[in-house]
């Protein structure tokens, strides 16, 4: 079509992308009193609501429910777990997502925010194009998302899957194995262990989430061990050759692994390609968009977002980056926040959650005589002890200064980072935390014995 017969329509702020990133930065932004557009090529809420976070965790709960009916009796409830229906927590999960899913698109209806189905691509100006209809914006948001990541030769298909086919299963298979010991990895495993299958996790670094503080990564193996998670470290993946009826992995020592299918859980890439960026004046790195500390691109009036970012990939860091850039076109001078500061959680049995820097990060830092740390094992804490978890809270400060890393594994730890993430974020000396009083008995309690410690008072603590 001529040049002459493309339309164009203007907003304030045109969004590509409506994952967690683009479809903040368009409610924020709507809030602010902006015109906004959103360009969304599948649905808005993305990977997070549709293939990630949402479904994923809607899986750990039932695995959770098919451990507790297995353990029913340790604590005089006669139950039974009969097996797990693959349909039935597929309609579950479905109908989590579906009912966020329609709850998204009436908040975005509700703010007046537009919602433009195709596949867009950045034009200088800037715009983004879809078809035949120019969307031009004062500003544009990029917020492409991410995808799941393979290696170099290992072809996905067949019984070679990423996270994305693995939540399509219609079977619960016998056995699996999981490339890679990162967050994704460790959550799938634990739920496919939770639902009787046996479990293999193949990761090329020394431990389990090797990004954690080693303690952590420690106390996991131990507690997937206990589980019956096998798990081989240390040594990288070679090949993988699959058949009608399964796939076997090689190792570069020579070790092979059998199973029905091998989960790629080796990260994820940004979705920047064949989107005009570079034409556009996006400088990229690796696939990455560059940006300055503020979110702006090399390209006027072009922001980035979420995984496309260098950084953590997490839902979270998406909603906040997408509130900070809204705020930002709008006027405003929003606070940046440094990546330490952003709480990380990884939803396996157990939990492992952590903000701040690892205790081998602060010594390389500070050197070992300014860095004092503390674990204080959930065994001592009585919430933690009824409903069944084991697990430690490790506490590191500055000697004699603030708390600058706080690391937690058990269940349901992710619930308690916030107070972490609080403590590091405003510099807290555990001697300013140990007085605040921790309700009883909570898991909270234990980052309180934490603190403490640390400020020269234990109270529990050996």
């Amino acid at each position: 079509m001529s040049a002459e017969a493309t339309s164009e329509t203007t907003a304030d702020i045109v969004v590509l992308g409506g994952g967690s990133g683009g479809y903040a930065a368009a409610l924020r932004a709507a809030e602010l009193g902006k015109s906004v557009i959103v360009v969304e090529k599948d649905k808005v809420g993305g990977t997070c609501l549709h293939r990630g976070c949402i479904p994923t965790k809607a899986l750990i709960r039932a695995g959770e429910v098919a451990d507790v009916v297995r353990g029913a009796a340790e604590i005089g409830v006669d139950a039974e777990l009969r097996g797990i229906d693959p349909a039935r927590v597929r309609a579950y999960r479905e109908g989590i997502v579906e009912k966020k899913y329609r709850g998204l698109q009436s908040l975005l209806k509700a703010r007046g925010i537009r919602v433009v189905d195709g596949e867009g691509r950045l034009e200088a100006g800037p715009a983004v194009r879809v078809g035949d209809t120019v969307y031009r914006g004062t500003d544009v948001v990029l917020a492409t998302g991410s995808y799941s990541r393979t290696l170099p030769g290992l072809e996905i298909g067949g019984r070679i899957l990423t996270s994305d086919q693995a939540l399509q299963l219609e079977e619960i298979p016998e056995r699996v194995i999981i490339l890679g010991g990162g967050v994704i990895g460790v959550e799938f495993a634990s739920v496919w262990r939770s639902f009787g299958v046996e479990v293999t996790i193949v990761e090329g670094l020394d431990h389990l989430v090797p990004a954690e503080d080693a303690a952590m990564s420690k106390a996991l193996e131990r507690a997937f061990r206990r589980r019956g998670i096998g798990f081989s470290l240390g040594v990288r993946f070679a090949t993988a050759t699959q058949t009608a009826d399964g796939v076997t992995v090689s190792l570069e020592d020579g070790t092979q692994f059998s199973a029905d299918y091998l989960l790629v859980a080796v990260g994820r890439g940004p979705v920047t390609a064949d989107l005009g960026l570079e034409e556009a004046g996006v400088a990229l790195d690796r696939g990455f968009v560059v940006t300055d500390e503020r979110l702006q691109t090399s390209a006027p009036h072009v922001f980035a977002v979420g995984d496309i970012v260098p950084g953590l990939q997490l839902a979270h860091r998406s909603f906040q980056q997408g509130i900070f850039v809204a705020e930002t076109i709008a006027g405003q001078s929003p606070v940046v926040v440094p990546e330490q500061l952003i709480p990380r959680v990884a939803y396996s049995h157990p939990e492992v959650a952590s903000v701040g820097v690892t205790e081998a990060r602060a010594v390389d830092v500070h050197g070992a005589d300014a860095v004092q740390s503390v674990e204080y094992n959930l065994a001592g804490n009585a919430k933690s002890e009824i409903i069944g978890t084991g697990g430690l809270v490790k506490v590191v400060r500055l000697k004699d200064g603030p708390v600058i890393g706080v690391h937690l594994i058990g269940d349901r730890v992710g619930e308690l980072i916030t107070e972490g993430q609080l403590a590091v974020a405003w510099e807290a000396h555990p001697e300013d935390i140990a007085p605040f009083v921790h309700a009883h008995p909570t898991q909270s309690e234990a980052l309180g014995e934490a603190f403490l410690a640390l400020a020269g008072k234990p109270l529990h603590a050996l």
